[in-house]
């Protein structure tokens, strides 16, 4: 009894583990609703336990993968090209449903849409060739060359973008029987000459340097007459790095004439003029001669004349300011000279200063000086300054000083 026991406890613990294995799935970290694949392998564990994370994926025995979510339906795909590439046919677009359950469809949609579709109305039919035109002139007028001829697809012409096979136009060797002649060619061109100048006028195109070159390769032939080359036999170009040629200076107009540099009698007026017509550049020489000029001009005016002093006359007799006898006493008196303001005109100053000085003086012209004589005590004066020289010339002139 006890081994029957055994027996069955076995059987129910062997039964319990294959139905553990047998629910087992692929397990995947990332289920992709767009194309139903699975990516991401997390191993193998039970449904439930995978699908704890509605966003896994797993494969079961089937060898499909499954989502993990609630059962839902994928967007519609694109619709696809219509079945037929002319006139009317049908197009469809498909969706799936992912996930544990089935996907509610309450329209009754289900997972393919069919449309009617129509690209083009009608169908291609292809055209037929008309005749071949006539061959066309040698394309060259001597020795060989090609001609041609064409066709058209219009007999008949093709419909809703059909085509006719084969080529439109046809092609053959022609030989015109006549010897080209042979046309000029030109040499290469020689080497730059010397420039035309050794520097630049400036504000005027600088010198130029030119190279020549000739028709002789090959040169073109007589019979028949060749063409000659195209183009000119000489090339130019402007000579660069040459300095600036020197400009001498030459003078601008004269300026007018300044205000008379006086307002009575005989002035002066002055013009100028510059160097600036051109101005000298360049190294070039300065303008001649001068850049002012004076000019005589005349107010028809007099000028005042300012008074001058004539010379002090001689002094007058030495006088008494009273009525006291002062001839030869030791009394002081008083003398006077005077002088005129002569020339004063038209409005002209008056002489500065005064036309009479006085000084003060002692009549003793004539006296006699001494113990007994007119004036007891007398001492002499300091010596004057010597005079100017009289004559002005000769061995007789002489100076004099008084006391």
């Amino acid at each position: 009894m006890r081994t029957v026991m055994h027996i069955i406890i076995l059987l129910v613990l062997v039964l319990h583990v294959q139905q553990t294995v047998s629910n087992l799935v692929q397990c995947y970290g990332t289920f992709h609703p767009t194309d139903g694949t699975c990516s991401n392998i997390m191993g193998k564990v039970p449904q439930d336990d995978c699908c704890m994370n509605p966003v896994y994926g797993f494969q079961d025995e089937d060898g499909v993968c499954k989502s993990c979510r609630h059962a839902s339906w994928t967007t519609w795909s694109p619709w696809s090209l219509c079945s037929v590439s002319c006139t009317e046919g049908v197009r469809q677009r498909r969706r799936a449903c992912y996930g544990i359950g089935e996907c509610p469809d309450p329209h009754l949609l289900g997972e393919i849409q069919t449309d009617p579709c129509e690209d083009i109305s009608c169908c291609p039919e292809n055209g037929a060739w008309s005749e071949w035109s006539p061959w066309q002139p040698c394309s060259v007028t001597c020795e060989k060359g090609l001609k041609k001829r064409k066709r058209t697809c219009s007999n008949p012409p093709p419909k809703c973008g059909g085509v006719c096979h084969g080529n439109s136009e046809e092609t053959e060797n022609c030989d015109t029987g006549i010897v080209c002649p042979t046309h000029g060619g030109w040499s290469a061109w020689g080497n730059w000459g010397a420039c035309a100048g050794t520097c630049e006028v400036e504000g005027i195109s600088p010198p130029q340097q030119e190279r020549y070159r000739t028709c002789t390769n090959p040169p073109p032939s007589v019979v028949p007459r060749g063409s000659d080359c195209p183009g000119s036999s000489t090339d130019s170009l402007y000579c660069s790095g040459l300095p600036f040629c020197s400009v001498n200076g030459n003078w601008g107009a004269w300026s007018e004439a300044s205000d008379c540099s006086v307002t009575c009698g005989v002035g002066l007026q002055t013009q100028h003029r510059k160097c600036d017509n051109p101005a000298p550049k360049y190294g070039g020489q300065g303008c001649p001669g001068e850049n002012t000029k004076k000019l005589l001009c005349t107010i028809p005016k007099n000028c005042p004349a300012n008074g001058e002093w004539s010379e002090w006359s001689a002094w007058y007799s030495c006088i008494s300011p009273n009525q006291r006898q002062i001839t030869c006493k030791n009394r002081m008196g008083r003398r006077r000279r005077l002088r005129d303001c002569l020339g004063r005109e038209y409005g002209g100053a008056f002489c500065d200063g005064e036309s009479v000085e006085f000084e003060r003086c002692y009549d003793i012209e004539g006296c006699k000086a001494g113990p007994d004589q007119q004036i007891p005590r007398a001492l002499w004066s300091e010596w004057s300054k010597w005079s100017y020289c009289k004559p002005d010339c000769g061995v007789s002139s002489r100076q004099t000083r008084k006391r």
